[in-house]
């Protein structure tokens, strides 16, 4: 569905003069058309990418070592506030007959970060993803961010990070197993 851009930046002027924002103002008398067009052709573009197409430019492979991706940034919207988090995340997998470019899986991870989509979720959609359609044997995820929502409104922690962790395949379900994926990732700071 191609968004539209008119009727959003209505809603977006509407919304502004409901929260009291001063419309006259001149700073404010494109910020609706600018948000529009921030959250349907970048904030939310992640809607419009297929994680399984993706991950289908794989290519068979006989290695089963762990492929990781160490400090790929993202961004991502809070659905709960629509309010932004930036982070960083470590990716791994243990391949199971396919791999693909590493830059295959920040494509990834930006597919699903590119959506309203909260952090927690986030981790285990890009974990689920690796194992469901490139048939890796397990999958990880560490994602480490600020989150404006904890920062700029609340509790006003503009210091506090979130780190969340999410597996699938074997590493979901035997903890031992995760060994190879933390000492991979463990210096992540």
């Amino acid at each position: 569905m191609k968004p539209d851009l008119d009727a959003a930046a209505r809603a977006l002027r509407e919304f502004l003069a409901a929260v009291g924002a001063p419309l006259e103002d001149p700073e404010l008398q494109e910020t609706p058309g600018r948000v529009a067009h921030a959250f349907a052709d970048e904030l939310l573009e992640g809607y419009r990418v297929d994680p399984a197409a993706l991950l289908s430019e794989a290519l068979p492979s006989a290695e089963s070592g762990l492929v990781a991706v160490r400090g790929a940034s993202f961004a991502s919207m809070c659905p709960h506030h629509l309010m932004p988090s930036v982070g960083i995340a470590d990716i791994a997998y243990l391949p199971g007959g396919r791999l693909v470019g590493v830059g295959v899986i920040t494509r990834l991870l930006d597919a699903y970060a590119r959506r309203l989509v909260l952090q927690e979720t986030l981790g285990q959609q890009v974990a689920d993803a690796l194992v469901r359609h490139l048939g890796a044997r397990a999958a990880g995820v560490v994602l480490d961010a600020q989150h404006a929502c904890l920062s700029a409104r609340g509790e006003r922690q503009t210091r506090a990070r979130v780190r969340t962790h999410a597996f699938a395949g074997v590493w979901a379900h035997d903890p031992s197993a995760r060994a190879e994926f933390f000492a991979a990732t463990a210096s992540m700071e």
